[in-house]
């Protein structure tokens, strides 16, 4: 028992500023989001215009959740349900392979597995980490409810249905991690398939089948695939079930129990899909740097790029939807268009600005993945060696400048061409079609902030480059993207460059914004590599 308690502490302490900031970033998102629907959607008339609104339009259901009715808890419910399971899936999923896979990839759980705690003990204090980690999730979400002055029934439904669908990615995060040979790897898996248990959500939301009232859904069979869409089973505030919450934490349970089976039947360090062996000599096209730091990344950019793609290619299908609302009912498509015309844009407009937000958001990552990689080969020694040799540190550093910008410029392009072929294949001949290039040039000033700062941390305080990075990214998306959601204020959601990035309207699209950006950008990234010349590589 004291060896375990011994690991467990050390997972405490070593996960203490993240684990306070993830819990804190889901009990604001929960405590906003209340207020943000009592002051938006504060009647029951709104709230029932709203849901026959979504209802008849089903493709927004996919970026919501599952309609139960109107009422300020369900309500909020619906809003912001599925959000709040992101996240906490993605705090499990990166938990688990920090304190899994990337142990052994760093030769620690090899040392640990030595000492009496053996093989075992570590996966247990990580497995119980986690699982305490989602009941303090889902406590605060609760008590966040209530303090909202919800019912105090359906807000502990709905916090118990956020630690649920936590713990059930923690042990898919654990899982992931005993078949990929790389912490990389093992993160790009998991956290993909915490997105897709999203869309897989969204996808059966809008299969569903409307109720009678107008107002309520029954959810399809792709989201009984997916924990997010179990957790939503639980119908908080209006059902108040607890037997779906059985399904997230039996499949917690077994992928837990499927990684200790497998951890003592393996070697520490080795993985069920073993790495290939790689070639004795390099290709011609690996000749250079920005070569070398393109192919390291490759895999991960064609991961972002066909992210950009898919959102583009949603694009056609919302608007499709919207069209055939418009054709078969009138009421639904009067509160529609009083909605977006109230922010001074068409139909067509809005629905692309959102999703060429969200492609701005990937591109932001992945640009902010380059500066990354840099600091990981830096802290990893091959950094030093490159820049040993006649390519000089400038220089090295530079390539990886040069290929962040080169991949936002690739991901917003192909969402482009994707939002293009399907607007076109919908049948969409509005002045958005034709417009969707230029929208996919206004997310690139955002974008770039998320490479240019990030490098001047690089430069001026290398070991913060990593939690910097995505700490500013996951403030601005929450600021930018999700601030009018949950009630932020206006002051604060101009924190964000994506409160900033072009937005068209009636008078054309406003570049004030996007060119402060851009040089907010260029300074920045000049003077970090004014700073990299006056320091060592490798140095802390």
């Amino acid at each position: 028992m004291g060896t375990f308690l011994t690991l467990y502490r050390q997972r405490l302490r070593r996960d203490r500023w993240q684990l306070v900031g993830w819990i804190l970033g889901i009990a604001a998102m929960a405590m906003f989001s209340v207020a943000a629907v009592a002051k938006t959607y504060g009647d029951y008339t709104t709230q029932a215009e709203i849901l026959k609104v979504a209802l008849a339009t089903p493709a927004i259901l996919i970026f919501r959740g599952l309609a139960r009715g109107p009422g300020i808890g369900a309500f909020t419910f619906f809003e912001i349900f599925t959000f709040l399971a992101l996240l906490a899936g993605w705090m499990s999923t990166f938990m688990a392979v920090r304190h899994s896979r990337a142990e052994e990839e760093t030769g620690r759980a090899e040392m640990v597995s030595s000492t009496p705690a053996g093989r075992m003990l570590p996966l247990a204090a990580t497995a119980v980490h986690g699982v305490v980690a989602n009941i303090l999730a889902a406590a605060v979400v609760a008590l966040g409810f209530i303090a909202s002055n919800l019912d105090p029934a359906g807000s502990i439904v709905a916090g118990a249905a956020t630690g649920a669908v936590g713990i059930s990615f923690l042990g898919i995060g654990l899982l992931a991690s005993e078949f990929m040979s790389t912490s990389r790897g093992a993160n790009a898996i998991s956290a993909s398939l915490v997105l897709a248990a999203y869309l897989l959500r969204g996808f059966g939301d809008a299969a569903g089948t409307p109720g009678a009232d107008g107002m309520s859904m029954t959810a399809g069979w792709p989201s009984w695939l997916s924990p997010i869409g179990w957790g939503q089973q639980t119908f908080a505030y209006t059902g108040d079930r607890w037997w779906p919450l059985v399904l997230p934490l039996a499949l917690g349970g077994v992928c837990i129990a499927a990684t200790a089976l497998i951890r003592d039947r393996r070697d520490v360090g080795a993985s069920l899909l073993a790495g290939r062996t790689g070639r004795a000599d390099a290709r011609p096209v690996l000749n250079g740097s920005f070569a070398l730091a393109a192919r390291l990344q490759m895999g991960s950019i064609i991961g972002w790029c066909i992210g950009g793609l898919a959102t583009g290619l949603l694009t056609g299908g919302l608007g499709s939807a919207v069209g055939a609302v418009t054709q078969t009912n009138p009421e639904a498509t009067k509160a529609l268009r009083s909605m977006i015309e109230a922010q001074g844009a068409s139909t067509s407009q809005l629905l692309v600005s959102v999703f060429f937000l969200l492609a701005g958001v990937l591109a932001a990552a992945c640009a902010l993945q380059a500066i990354i990689r840099a600091r990981q080969e830096e802290a990893s020694g091959t950094g030093p060696w490159l820049v040993s040799q006649p390519l000089g540190r400038i220089r090295w550093f530079a390539d990886y400048l040069a290929l962040g910008s080169l991949t936002i410029v690739a991901v917003m392009l192909l969402t482009a061409a994707g939002a293009w072929v399907s607007l076109v294949a919908s049948g969409d001949t509005s002045e958005a079609v034709g417009n969707v290039w230029m929208s996919a040039i206004d997310q690139i000033p955002a974008a770039l902030i998320f490479l240019a700062i990030p490098a001047l941390v690089f430069v001026a305080w290398p070991e913060a480059t990593i939690p910097a990075g995505w700490t500013v990214l996951g403030v601005a998306v929450l600021l930018g993207v999700f601030g009018g959601l949950i009630g932020v204020d206006q002051s604060m959601t101009d924190l964000s460059p994506f409160s900033h990035t072009p937005v068209p309207g009636p008078g054309g699209r406003d570049w004030a914004g996007g060119l402060w950006m851009l040089g907010i950008s260029l300074v920045a990234t000049v003077s970090s590599l004014a700073l990299m010349r006056r320091r060592e590589v490798g140095s802390s």
